[in-house]
Formats: C-alpha cells, structure tokens, sequence
C-alpha cells in the first residue's frame, strides 16, 4: 500500500504518508501551550500518523490570530512545548510545529467567540501587514510594516526556529497561506506597496524567501524544511497556482523540502468549488512541474481515497485535519481498511 510506505525527506524518515495538518485549538496561554495540546497532539501520535504538525504558532505576540494562540517567542513557550515535542517521538511519529504570523487576520476573536476584533481592553493589540489594508470591516485594520519591521519578522521566524530546533522539533513548516502575513505579501490583492516588497512576482515573493532562508540557515542540514502555500486566492486578481508553481521551483533550489498545498483565505469573497479532495489537483500540478515533493490536503476523508493520491503521485503525503478531529486513530483504521500491516503501542496490542 502506497499510504504505509515510508516517505524519507532528508534524514527523516516518516513510517507513512499520514500527517496531522495544523489546527489551531484556540486553547493557549500568553502563547503556552496546554494540557489540552499534549493529549490532542499526542493521541494523534498514538493514532498512527507518521508526522504530527503543531498548530499555527507566532513567532511574536503580534503574529497570533487570537489571543489565545500559541507561540514560541520565549522560554516559557519552549519549556511547555519540549514534553509535548517528546511524547510525539516516543510513539514513533515525527514532531513538526508550524511557525506563523497572522498579519491582518490577528488580534480575532476564537472561532467560537465570533471571529471579530478583539479590543485592546481585552487582550488585542494593532496588527501589522504589508499594506494599511483590512480583511473586512469587522477585522481590526492593519498598520504598513516599514523595512525595518520587515526584517524584524525575519528575524522572529528565525529565533522561533531555534526555540523550536530545541524543543526537539524535527520537521519545520513555515505558513505562508490563508490569508495571513507572508500570504498577504505574495498576493496582489492585499500588498499594494511600491517598494522592494511590492509590485512584481520577485518584490510579492521577497519576504518569503527571506524567511525561508532565514529559517533553512538555523536548521540542521538533515532536518526536513516544509512551506504551506495558499496554491490560489479563489479571486480575480490575485495569487494563483501559476505563481504557486514558479515560487514552489525557487523554493527548492533555496531548500525547501516539501510544500503542503492549500489555498484560499486571502479575501472574504473567494469563490471555491468544495469537492473531495478538491485541492488534490494544486498539489499534484506544483509536484509535476516543479519538481518539489508535495503534501495535499482539504477534504481528504476515506482509506481509498488518501491511498489513491499518494499511489497515482499526486502527491507524497497528506494532510489530515478535521477527519483526524473526529477520528484520532484514522491511520489504524485506514491500514485495516487497506490491508496494511501497521505497529500496535503496546499497550493497546489486545484490541488489535
């Protein structure tokens, strides 16, 4: 079975083709991880993925979407992080954590409180983004970074690199989709700058290859490197998988290892067409001509299906998120429903 073969990218082995997307739990304190993630993060482990990736995490105070994000900005983080980072390992999974600035999109309320501004009176703060634009007129509006900030997100993605390279991290995934920061640099329909971080494909795309490189320098040379990208806005104008395509091939030759092929979340009024697996085909397009090994994602539900992607080389991994919210053991039962012969922890050896 393609789905149980194990994927090696650099000296990183994955014992399957499953990975735990990033999904925010909206559950933090001051940016410390929880209780909560450590059980949510580790039952996935347990579960049988062979990569578990940490949610969106701010490499700043800023850089969250809500105030109850986590982040890896200080010592407080790392500590709590560590142990989580350790169990992951210890049932055979990698541990990977994804490093992000929410841009425009931050200083919002958690989905289940309404999404909205949160006021300063309540923990929100000013957001920043490449120009004075916002999301909508219920998200808070944005102040331009100048070069000087520019280069202080760099620097940011950076240090969180370091914190997370010793909280025993092993995969590093960068977010440059859904809307936020280095999304909002890419894409014509929210960077309306003049300068060097505007205005052609090569300015759209420079602060992502800044933070990439950034990024790739702190890493260990046999660690794996990914990049999430938005693969189109779903809106007239806009970024799109053309642009996600040359960006994926400069990307490589910079040492990015695998790009985890999303799209959407820029404007409010994209236009998608939801399907099974509708976002299969952006992963498989970028994999093809750029040459770049790809994870997919977005409504990937059922054993044959994810089997399929990865057996026709659409692409070489997928991401799971909500199917792995309402099922935690989905690899176990996708290796049963496949017919593969998987490791059992120990002490769940009698069910199996």
């Amino acid at each position: 079975m393609a789905l149980f073969e194990p994927l090696s990218l650099r000296d990183v082995t994955l014992r399957n083709r499953i990975a735990v997307s990033p999904m925010c739990e909206y559950s933090a304190v001051e940016g410390v991880p929880q209780p909560w993630h450590l059980v949510h993060l580790g039952s996935r482990a347990v579960g049988g993925a062979a990569l578990v990736i940490a949610e969106a995490t701010a490499v700043e105070a800023r850089g969250r979407i809500s105030p109850a994000d986590t982040g890896l900005w200080n010592d407080e983080q790392a500590a709590a992080w560590a142990p989580i980072a350790a169990f992951i390992r210890a049932q055979g999974a990698e541990p990977g954590i994804q490093l992000a600035h929410a841009g425009r999109k931050a200083s919002t309320a958690a989905p289940w409180a309404g999404h909205g501004t949160v006021d300063p009176a309540d923990g929100g703060w000013e957001p920043v983004a490449p120009s004075p634009i916002a999301y909508s007129a219920d998200y808070p509006h944005p102040a331009e970074l100048d070069a000087a900030g520019i280069q202080g997100i760099v620097e940011a993605f950076r240090r969180s690199t370091l914190r997370a390279l010793d909280c025993g991290f092993r995969v590093i995934e960068i977010h440059a989709a859904h809307g936020y920061l280095l999304h909002e640099f890419l894409s014509p329909l929210s960077n309306r700058r003049s300068d060097a971080w505007g205005g052609s494909f090569e300015n759209r795309i420079r602060l992502t290859r800044d933070v990439v490189a950034a990024v790739r320098a702190s890493m260990p040379e046999g660690l794996p490197l990914f990049v999430r990208i938005s693969a189109t806005d779903w809106a007239e104008g806009g970024w799109d998988i053309e642009q996600s395509v040359e960006l994926s091939r400069i990307l490589k030759q910079e040492g990015v290892d695998l790009i985890d092929v999303s799209s959407g979340g820029l404007v409010p009024g994209q236009k998608i067409t939801l399907g099974p697996g509708y976002q299969v085909p952006f992963a498989a397009r970028i994999r093809r001509e750029a040459g770049m090994a790809t994870g997919a994602v977005g409504l990937i539900t059922e054993p044959d299906q994810a089997e399929a992607i990865v057996a026709s080389g659409q692409a070489d991994l997928v991401l799971l998120a909500r199917e792995l919210l309402r099922d935690p053991y989905w690899p176990r039962r996708a290796a049963r429903a496949l017919g593969a012969d998987i490791e059992v922890p120990r002490q769940y050896a009698r069910a199996w």
